[in-house]
């Protein structure tokens, strides 16, 4: 199965670093026009721009903090001004609480920003492209979930109760956009991005962990991400609504 997003304009938040500009380019490589969202990663978010053009690809840069009601809807006004529509949304921004070490670090600014991101950010721009959507021809929203609404996070709980949080989002999502608009959510596992690699536990002990409880015995790459969310996103997935998709390498496994 390879799908194939010809026509298709495709919306990615958090796509100027990390996962998001590796989905901007994979997208493009399939046919899909792009376009580019970021908050702070504005010279990333015109390089992946430029990488989507010269596919011979339409791209189209917007900016804003997704934690803004007034901000989404200024970024997803500017998408349809600019594209005439969104055929698929991928949420991936989120915010993983990086700096933290443990538990023990309770700071309430540090969850308030964990919980608006993931949480309002994720149902914003649900709220808006979905709405638009159904007034239209329909569409595909992907959100980047992750395993830890398995396994927990010892080292930041409010991460894994967003992330649950986006799992409520997604069903209820999926039941009010339907049958036009399908929602479902990748459960990715860790990835290694520069931020992931960076972060003190994935330096002092985490990764290898990680790799023992791994059955498949590796750390993904983003890349090892863009097919299932791909799958996710596209007709090959067209009977799916409302679900969680974990891609993990058997890290956790659940049962029926």
């Amino acid at each position: 199965m390879n799908p194939t997003f010809h026509g298709k304009v495709v919306l990615v938040t958090g796509s100027g670093r990390g996962f998001g500009a590796v989905l901007a380019r994979s997208f493009a490589e399939q046919g899909a026009d792009v376009i580019v969202h970021y908050n702070r990663s504005a010279d990333g978010a015109n390089e992946v721009a430029a990488e989507v053009r010269s596919r011979g690809r339409r791209a189209h840069v917007v900016h804003g903090d997704i934690a803004s009601l007034e901000q989404v809807r200024a970024l997803v006004a500017s998408s349809y001004e600019a594209m005439g529509r969104v055929d698929v949304l991928i949420n991936n921004v989120g915010d993983m609480a990086l700096d933290q070490t443990s538990w023990r670090e309770l700071d309430e600014a540090v969850i308030d920003h964990t919980l608006a991101v993931d949480i309002k950010g994720t149902m914003f721009m649900m709220h808006e492209v979905g709405s638009r959507m159904i007034e239209g021809d329909g569409g595909s929203i992907v959100n980047i979930g992750s395993q830890v609404v398995i396994a927990g996070s010892p080292r930041a709980p409010q991460y894994a109760a967003a992330k649950y949080g986006v799992i409520g989002l997604t069903k209820s999502y999926a039941r009010a956009l339907a049958p036009k608009v399908r929602v479902n959510t990748l459960g990715a596992a860790f990835m290694e991005t520069e931020a992931l690699k960076n972060r003190h536990d994935w330096k002092n002990g985490r990764r290898e962990e990680i790799l023992r409880q791994t059955p498949l015995g590796r750390i993904a790459a983003p890349e090892d991400m863009v097919g299932p969310t791909m799958f996710l996103a596209a007709e090959a997935s067209r009977h799916m609504t409302g679900q969680f998709l974990l891609c993990n390498g058997g890290l956790a496994m659940v049962g029926a």
